[in-house]
């Protein structure tokens, strides 16, 4: 498995740049894949190398996909700032000391939906902030958040799933 996220990785930047292309279906919806992408690199790559592959996703979907640079990396950097720290705290210090990866099957379906609710939210409040908030209605970005959340950590948990199964030993 470790040696195929790189793999499931860059899948999922591609899926990201096609659901900023293709799958723009309301303003209020905002689907990402990029915090839970983050979110599952093994807890063996420290922080600041976490934060260079942030930074330089971003980048790539800033600039192939969305068309506004800097929006995605801005956003995404801090889900990589907090994810040995979020990881440490909801799923136990030994975890990331051992360079052990999470599952929904080892920690249970609680601990990985409030790991991809932290993070996705994280992204969104500085990714809607950043896209223009003083310009839009507040209830608007209230709505936009809410949806946005909900779908996207639907989304997350399944990619967590997919990205991180059992260790078969």
């Amino acid at each position: 498995m470790r040696q195929n996220y790189f793999i499931y990785y860059l899948a999922l930047v591609v899926a990201q740049m096609l659901i900023c292309n293709y799958f723009n279906l309301t303003p209020y919806l905002m689907l990402t894949v990029l915090p839970a992408a983050v979110l599952c690199l093994p807890t063996r790559i420290g922080t600041p190398l976490a934060m260079v592959i942030a930074f330089a996703t971003g980048l790539c979907v800033d600039f192939l996909a969305e068309g506004v640079p800097g929006l995605n990396t801005l956003a995404l950097v801090p889900v990589a700032w907090v994810r040995l720290p979020l990881c440490k705290f909801i799923f136990g210090e030994e975890l990331v000391v051992r360079g052990e990866d999470f599952s929904i099957r080892k920690h249970g379906i609680g601990k990985v939906t409030f790991a991809c609710v932290l993070v996705q939210a994280l992204f969104l409040l500085v990714y809607i902030w950043a896209d223009g908030a003083a310009a839009r209605p507040f209830l608007f970005l209230v709505e936009r958040f809410a949806c946005s959340l909900v779908a996207g950590t639907a989304l997350a948990v399944a990619i967590v799933d997919i990205a991180k199964p059992v260790d078969r030993r």
